[in-house]
């Protein structure tokens, strides 16, 4: 996919596995180790929620766009093909300040290109507010194998020091790629197949692009970069887990109309900048969050790579992860997102996370999802400290796409049936017929209400043509019940689990907060599992 995707892979399925399991035991140690520290309570709310931290103020920067062009003579990580399935993961630092040491890098990964040693990517990345200090760019290219772990191909690094109106950029430039932290058996390979071909190489290269396209135009702060675009979306699928859990989509056969088990979670690049004003932490409410976020104590490490695992599991790349982008919001992206969310076929809710740089998280969220989370939301965000928002969202479809949606006499479906469209016929392919309906329900970060009008302005932006109504899970809680539960009630009727699922905590949200609550004793302990994972899982890359 061509976004800030964050892209962690887990290093192998027995972590996963026996997670809850050795947090048990770590548990009662670390309590034993405390009685012999002891530390001071706090009797406030618990730390974390919303954040009203400034942006560092910094001179305006300038727009930049990256170009991953092509890379040649790349190692052969796969022995039975000769060949590799390349991609590009880069990494954008600059001498800016953040607002606080723990936000996230800004990452980018391309899409995989299939059996190629000389790999054409010709992939975009525009990048705004570069200071004129310049930037240092961090490109790993990868093999990706979703059967093992993804090698090491190599790595580029481009360093600038200055950015200036009269800077000439970078124009195609070969960039020799270090082999230091390459994988050894793909080297080993080429090097095999180079002494019986003259024609191979055993140094590759990668040739990027960076153009100064302007100014950035951000007021009189340049205190933070942002992606500009484009916008790219990816879907990725498993049929494994989909069996375990029991959702299908639709599939044909020679004798007719089958059913096969697969899962869906989507990623979607919202052009920036995301609005100052959302920026929340994860939320304290138990003792053992802070190190799980955090990766100190024993018992936050295996939490902390078991939702990583969980991450790198759901939005796993593969040969059936489908790609796409717009160069800027439009009619036809929302109508992709409509898309991917299926319209407003099967009275679906889904969970969502919204990155700092606008990556957009989201999976289908029910009761029937038969493989546990140790956390919706912190799964979602790859276990980030900061986040811009999350919660809940889904859609209805409007019988008057020009009036209210909030109007009396305005008819949705769900739970209303109108002609025109599911179940008995294809969706409108128009934006003005649908309201997205999205929440701030999520217990790990429990953003600001009052942030939600910002919100609903910046989905707007990316969104053309959609109305949006927000819901706030305290003040709303009963409206936001009954419409949810309308949902329920319409999937029961029309629903048939086509998309990926995660277990809902509660009968009215997906709220972290409940489910880590029901998993936890006051200590701290996990509980007993219901089941345990059977799923192979990626070596951690970073």
């Amino acid at each position: 996919m061509d976004g800030d995707a964050q892209t962690r892979q887990p290093s192998g399925h027995h972590t996963d596995t026996y997670a809850t399991k050795l947090v048990e035991k770590t548990g009662s140690w670390q309590q034993k180790v405390a009685k012999f520290t002891p530390g001071k309570q706090s009797k406030s709310q618990p730390a974390g929620g919303f954040d009203d931290t400034p942006i560092p103020r910094a001179p305006p920067g300038y727009t930049l766009k990256f170009t991953f062009h092509r890379a040649t003579s790349l190692p052969m990580a796969d022995i039975n093909s000769f060949s590799s399935d390349p991609y590009v993961y880069a990494q954008l630092n600059t001498t800016l300040n953040p607002r606080h040491k723990q936000d996230p890098y800004m990452r980018f990964r391309t899409r995989t290109i299939r059996k190629s040693t000389d790999p054409v990517w010709d992939t975009e990345w525009i990048v705004a507010n570069i200071p004129a200090s310049g930037f240092k760019l961090k490109a790993r290219i990868y093999d990706e194998d979703p059967a093992d772990h993804d090698d090491r191909l190599g790595n580029v690094h481009v360093n600038v020091d200055s950015i200036g109106e009269s800077w000439s950029g970078i124009k195609e430039q070969s960039f020799k790629i270090k082999k230091r932290m390459g994988s050894k058996r793909a080297y080993l390979i080429r090097g095999c197949a180079a002494m019986l071909s003259k024609d191979l190489h055993m140094s590759g290269n990668l040739v990027i692009s960076v153009e100064l396209l302007s100014r950035t135009e951000v007021g009189d702060n340049g205190g933070r970069v942002w992606t500009v675009g484009p916008c790219a979306w990816s879907q990725h699928f498993s049929p494994l887990i989909g069996f375990f859990a029991g959702t299908k989509e639709p599939g044909k056969d020679k004798k007719g109309t089958t059913e096969r088990y697969n899962f869906q979670a989507n990623q979607l690049q919202l052009a920036g900048p995301v609005p100052h004003q959302l920026y929340h932490r994860y939320v304290e409410f138990k003792p053992f969050v802070a190190g799980m976020f955090n990766a100190k104590s024993l018992r936050g490490r295996i939490l902390n790579r078991a939702l990583h695992h969980q991450h790198s599991r759901i939005y796993n790349y593969d040969r059936s992860t489908v790609y796409g982008s717009f160069p800027s919001p439009s009619k036809d992206m929302t109508l992709k997102f409509l898309e991917l969310v299926h319209y407003d076929k099967g009275g679906r809710i889904f969970t969502y996370v919204i990155t700092l740089d606008g990556l957009w998280r989201f999976t289908e969220t029910g009761k029937e999802f038969g493989i546990d989370l140790l956390s919706k939301h912190t799964m979602h965000s790859d276990v980030n400290i900061y986040i811009a928002f999350s919660g809940e969202f889904f859609i209805h479809r409007l019988k008057s796409p020009h009036k209210n949606p909030e109007d009396q006499e305005q008819e949705t479906h769900p739970p209303a049936e109108i002609e025109g469209g599911p179940p008995l016929s294809d969706p409108p392919a128009d934006p003005n017929y649908y309201v997205l309906y999205i929440d701030n329900d999520s217990g790990t970060y429990r953003p600001n209400a009052e942030m939600l009008p910002v919100l609903k302005k910046f989905l707007h932006r990316n969104l053309p043509g959609i109305k949006v109504v927000t819901l706030d899970c305290q003040r709303d809680a009963n409206k936001m019940g009954k419409l949810k539960q309308e949902q329920r009630e319409k999937k029961k009727k029309e629903g048939k689990g086509q998309v990926f699922k995660q277990d809902d905590g509660s009968s009215l949200s997906s709220s972290d907060e409940s489910e880590l609550e029901h998993r936890f004793d006051e200590n701290g302990n996990v509980e007993e599992e219901k089941k345990e994972q059977a799923q192979n899982d990626k070596d951690e890359k970073i």
